[in-house]
């Protein structure tokens, strides 16, 4: 049987910060909020954050990678993110240069490492 969709789960600092930095600089839509998780729709699947209470550490070393249709759609999200309070913007998208992604990076304020590419093989 093959899943319709997947779910993804990370722990977060502050579900309100974390809705308000998704929703409003990488314009995601909110899927299901459940109070203490809340589920962002990603096309294919859905992103989640939980609010485990204090104590519980943030996943370490994650990069969450957001699959978009074109290089020239790469481009054109750096620069409505170059507009945005993204949190460490970095250089232009480029081409890896060990695998086959054009992309570029940023952080969310849970410390995430998040990733607009395009697969270019």
């Amino acid at each position: 049987m093959t899943p319709e969709s997947s779910v993804i789960f990370f722990p977060c600092r502050s579900i309100p910060e974390t809705v308000e930095y998704y929703t409003k600089v990488l314009g995601l839509p909110v899927h299901k909020d459940l109070g203490t998780s809340v589920w962002f729709d990603c096309g294919y699947g859905y992103l989640a954050f939980c609010d485990y209470g204090p104590g519980r550490p943030m996943a370490s070393g994650q990069c969450i990678s957001f699959n978009l249709p074109s290089v020239k759609d790469v481009d054109a999200m750096y620069e409505i993110l170059k507009t945005r309070p993204v949190i460490g913007l970095s250089a232009p998208p480029a081409h890896h240069p060990h695998f086959p992604v054009y992309s570029f990076f940023f952080s969310d304020p849970n410390g995430y490492t998040l990733e607009y590419q395009k697969t270019t093989d």
